[in-house]
Parts: structure tokens; sequence; C-alpha cells
């Protein structure tokens, strides 16, 4: 069944909101599962129980809601976050053997709806098919992007710092694949949306872990309230009441 479709254009502002938004996930599950003590597990449940009701209005909604979409994207980082953080830390399974497993999880997603609807692109999910897809690769993605972020930051020696350097040129490259070959352009997309969440996830840490450890020793409570104001900021500037997909991405091939 065909219906309008629910996402944002893919511009600019689309991507500064989405970095803004992965930020805030890194911060906001942090503040959950460390700052208040929960643990991974029972902030997992707790992020997971807010993104299902999100995701069930954005789902039975009839067009698209700026502030739901992005409440949704922000669930699903916070979700990413802690699950994360429970399979590299409570679960055991260390940052290389994670991010693995969740890349291989996107992949998996991905060729699934490929071989399903015949496309990954993200210009109009306008199918229920193509709508719970899209979602969730985007949560596959966020988490993947946490496990990423962490094992570039913490692992390999790099610092906050550097993560943030090393996914900024990714993005980087991505982009000037966009703008000089003709690579597909949908999964041009889902390679940005992938390495927005670990430059989200290492700027969060420079915000609130210690000076000791490389950061700045933000409170995680007042980074993720000061971060979320910037997106509400932004969504209402750049808010157009689109109601139609990126006409900008090519179906994939």
């Amino acid at each position: 069944m065909s219906m309008r479709s629910k996402v944002p254009a893919v511009t600019l502002a689309f991507w500064i909101i989405k970095i803004c938004a992965t930020t805030a996930g890194e911060t906001g599950g942090d503040a959950l599962s460390m700052t208040l003590g929960l643990g991974y597990a029972v902030s997992t449940f707790i992020f997971l129980g807010v993104l299902i009701v999100l995701l069930a209005a954005q789902i039975r909604s009839k067009s698209y809601h700026p502030f739901l979409y992005w409440g949704v994207i922000v669930a699903t980082t916070t979700t990413g976050t802690t699950i994360s953080d429970y399979l590299d830390r409570t679960a055991g399974l260390g940052y290389p053997r994670s991010s693995l497993l969740l890349f291989g999880a996107v992949l998996v997603v991905l060729a699934a709806w490929r071989l399903t609807t015949g496309s990954v692109s993200v210009s109009a999910i306008t199918t229920r098919p193509d709508e719970i897809f899209y979602w969730t690769a985007i949560l596959f993605s966020n988490t993947l992007g946490t496990a990423l972020g962490d094992f570039v930051a913490d692992s390999s020696g790099l610092g906050f710092d550097g993560g943030a350097l090393v996914f900024g040129a990714a993005l980087a490259l991505v982009a000037a694949a966009y703008f000089f070959t003709s690579v597909s352009r949908a999964w041009l997309f889902w390679a940005a949306f992938v390495m927005t969440r670990p430059l989200g996830a290492t700027l969060g840490d420079l915000l609130t872990k210690p000076h000791a450890e490389g950061g700045l020793e933000f409170s995680r409570i007042v980074s993720s309230l000061m971060i979320a104001a910037t997106i509400v900021i932004l969504v209402v500037l750049t808010d157009r009441g689109a109601e139609q997909g990126p006409a900008e991405i090519e179906p994939a091939t």
C-alpha cells in the first residue's frame, strides 16, 4: 500500500541536525546508564520503550511531522548507545567484535531491504515495508556508530578529538564521492548515516568525559539538555513543512 513519504529532504541542515541528534544520544544514554546509575540493560529497556511509543506514532502518522521524526531519530541514538555499551562492556564482546557484529547486522538489513523492495533509497519512503526497513536500518546504524566511535576513541589511542577528526574525514570522503563520482546516492546516504553516529559519539564523549581522559568534563544531563534545545531551534528554523523525501537521493540499482 502506497502512502505519503514521511521523511525530510536530505540537505545540509539534515546532516547538522543528525549530528546533533547523535551527540544527544551519546550524552543522554550515558546520563541514564552512568550518571543516574541505572546500568546499560535497564537504560536500554527504558529507551526502547520510548522508541517503541514514538515509532508507533511515526508509523501511524499520515504525513511528515518534523519533531516526531527527529524524536524517533534521537530515541534510536539513545537506545543504540546503551545497546552498544551493553554489548561492549556488560556482555564482554569488546569494541572490535561488537562493531563487526553490528556492521554485519546493518548489511543484512540493507540487503533484505534491497531484495524485498528492489531499493534502499530514502528518496520516497511510501510503503510500509520501506518504512519498517528504514527505521530498522537507522537503529542498527546508530548502534554500530556508537561501537565504532568508542573503538576508535578508546582502543586505537586516538582519543575523542582524534576520533572526531577520523570520522569527520570519512564524512568528507563520502561527500567527495557524492559530488565527484557516480556511486549510488542511496548507498552513500547510508554510509554517511553510519559515519555521523560515531562522529556524534566522539563529540558527546569529548563534551562529558573527565579532563584526565581528554574530555571537557561537562555534565551529561546539562549537555543533553543543551543539545536537545539546539535540535529544537534547528528544526524550527529549517522546517519547511515538507512531506516528501529528498529527490536528490537516487534509488540503488
